[in-house]
């Protein structure tokens, strides 16, 4: 997949949206008294490193989906202040529900173009800067570890199709790394289906349905943005743990600052 650009909006965004509302069962015992994105990769927390990776990149507001635990959040927040605004919602239904209904609970208070991460991610920094223009999706080279959702791509590198595991295709397949950015007016049309999926009750969905719906009807274009596939990890579950831990260890303190861990 070659290096393309497909700026129509050229807003560079200064909001990332955080979904952090999940329980982190397949993390224990790591996760008993602390939410997933506190688990520490590398001596650092997966949280920490996200804040750095977006201040670096210059967002200015955060805005967190929270979930179980999310006292621990704040406290973290409160004992390493990042230089941006925090906002916090809650998911009530945290329990009983997948990401389809974090992002949902969301639309009211997201009002501008924004960068959705998943709270379960470390990766480079660098990686984000092509990340910072409306209507992008990071994907990824396919190695033996990656499961999930998969993408195919146009020669001009946007989006053509959602894939999930079980489908079946010739065209190449790139795995989705679970970042997106969005414009403000495709905000606005992703947000009527997302109420019409919670209305629906498909609670329990991952809002990759609603895009993959979007582009199948041409109402949404996303352009691919290539992220190395040896410089991110998505941690799932304590093996996923181990092999992140390999990709970013521990570094020497006295070598670079580190000012939130």
């Amino acid at each position: 997949m070659k290096q393309t650009s497909l700026d129509v909006d050229d807003t560079t965004i200064k909001t990332a949206l955080l979904l952090a509302a999940g329980t982190g069962s397949r993390l224990l015992p790591l996760t008993l008294d602390a939410p997933k994105c506190l688990t520490e990769v590398g001596g650092k927390t997966i949280l920490g490193r996200l804040t750095e990776n977006l201040q670096a990149q210059g967002i200015k507001r955060l805005v967190i989906v929270t979930g179980r635990l999310e006292h621990c959040i704040r406290e973290f927040f409160q004992k390493n202040p990042p230089n941006m605004q925090i906002d916090y919602i809650s998911n009530p239904h945290y329990k009983t529900t997948n990401n389809i209904y974090s992002l949902w609970i969301a639309r009211e208070i997201i009002q501008e173009p924004f960068i959705l991460i998943e709270s379960d991610l470390v990766f480079e920094e660098s990686l984000l800067q092509n990340m910072l223009k409306p209507n992008r999706i990071a994907v990824s080279k396919i190695l033996p570890w990656m499961n999930g959702t998969t993408v195919s791509l146009k020669s001009d590198d946007t989006v053509s199709a959602f894939h999930s595991n079980t489908d079946q295709t010739t065209a190449p397949l790139y795995k989705t790394v679970n970042i997106y950015s969005l414009s403000l007016q495709n905000w606005a049309n992703v947000i009527p289906l997302l109420d019409h999926y919670i209305s629906a009750g498909r609670v329990n969905e991952y809002y990759e349905v609603v895009f993959a719906e979007m582009i199948a009807n041409r109402t949404l274009t996303l352009q691919a943005v290539p992220f190395d596939e040896n410089a991110w990890y998505e941690v799932d579950n304590l093996e996923d743990l181990s092999c992140a831990e390999l990709m970013f260890p521990e570094q020497d303190p006295h070598s670079s600052l580190h000012t939130i861990v």
